[in-house]
């Protein structure tokens, strides 16, 4: 056992006392089904820079991956971080999915409470250990669109007020509920794609007593963009892409959206290539690269592109980052276990990634999209 000085352990206490707050905060919230704003920590004091470690794989790497690149741990003291999204604004949103909330980080390094609950909102104990929210994402509005999670929908906030509007874009598919949305994308048409696996569901697993789909699909909304504030989703226009992944999770089109990527966290881990047709069925399944054989931690999970069409993605040890062509360029090497990423910033070079307990970021060269 290690014996902590008394200074360390006044600051554990302190920590302590002022996540009980938090949580005290959180739960008025959801019993009220409101937005709260509640200050979580300035993340000052938590806020450290080293030297970034990267497992170089490939020399195209370093047209990536500054020489002097630092890992900047931005936020910490979470349980299981998803969902990183940027708003033009100049602020990060993320998932804190096991206190069911979506957060908000400031340049500053202030967290805030943002929406809570942001995924179940049943009155019974959950039963599971994932009740929030997960992957989001915005429309050409500017509009904050949901993968719900253990609310089983996917669902689009009208305003970037916590209190706004929220219109479901989809809850079932043939009559029987969502599993639990995983992962959004949008296409340029308006069309919203979505990962459905069961990991928002009580017990995780296919055999769970509430999962009514015997797939984990990989679905798409025609006209999401268009459907009307308010509006009822379009259950009988929702249409199923992929049936034969058994975890799909991460989700990102290429720049010129000639190309779906989708990332299945296991029992492979891989990620898939589809060819988008005209009319945004899914065609010509490939395997973009498979890392089932790296047992370091971690899986197929977030995933974005960049504005020359590499692919990143969390997975084993770390940010994954191939080339358009599925060649493995490097892996950025995280402390914790990594789940996604996003761009932001104004010149959109900086990579937040959501790993485990804390948020993190890199700049680097090359913009994303």
């Amino acid at each position: 056992m290690t014996l902590r000085k008394p200074l360390q352990c006044v600051a554990l206490v302190a920590v302590l006392i002022q996540s009980l707050s938090v949580m005290d905060a959180g739960a008025r919230a959801a019993e009220e089904g409101r937005g709260v704003s509640t200050v979580i920590a300035s993340g000052a004091p938590e806020r450290t820079t080293a030297a970034l470690k990267v497992d170089r794989l490939d020399a195209g790497i370093d047209l990536i991956v500054p020489a002097n690149a630092t890992l900047e741990r931005v936020a910490t003291g979470f349980t299981w971080v998803e969902g990183p999204i940027w708003i033009p604004a100049g602020y990060l949103l993320f998932a804190e999915i096991t206190s069911n909330s979506i957060r908000k980080l400031t340049p500053d390094g202030t967290v805030s409470i943002f929406l809570q609950p942001s995924g179940y909102k049943g009155t019974a104990p959950y039963g599971g250990k994932e009740p929030g929210s997960n992957g989001m994402t915005l429309d050409q509005s500017g509009r904050l669109t949901v993968a719900g999670h253990a609310h089983r929908d996917v669902w689009r906030l009208e305003s970037l007020n916590p209190k706004g509007q929220v219109t479901v874009l989809a809850d079932s598919y043939e009559g029987k509920k969502l599993n639990s949305p995983n992962d959004v994308v949008y296409k340029s048409d308006g069309a919203l794609y979505f990962t459905d696996p069961p990991y928002g569901l009580p017990t995780q697993g296919d055999s769970d007593p509430i999962k009514e789909l015997q797939v984990n699909g990989v679905y798409r909304i025609p006209k999401a963009f268009d459907q009307k504030p308010g509006a009822a989703p379009q259950r009988d226009q929702l249409q199923l892409l992929v049936k034969d992944l058994p975890r799909p999770n991460g989700i990102a089109f290429s720049p010129d959206e000639k190309y779906l990527y989708v990332d299945n966290s296991g029992p492979k881990k891989l990620w898939m290539r589809y060819r988008v047709k005209e009319d945004g069925a899914l065609t010509d399944a490939k395997v973009f690269y498979d890392a089932s054989s790296d047992t370091r931690p971690g899986g197929p999970d977030g995933m974005k592109v960049d504005r020359e069409g590499n692919v990143y993605s969390t997975g084993p040890g770390g940010v994954w980052i191939f080339s358009p062509e599925g060649k493995p360029l490097g892996v950025i090497l995280t402390p914790e276990r990594a789940a996604n990423v996003n761009w932001g910033g104004a010149d959109r070079k900086t990579l937040y990634i959501t790993a485990s307990s804390s948020i993190y970021r890199v700049t680097l060269k090359v913009p994303g999209v």
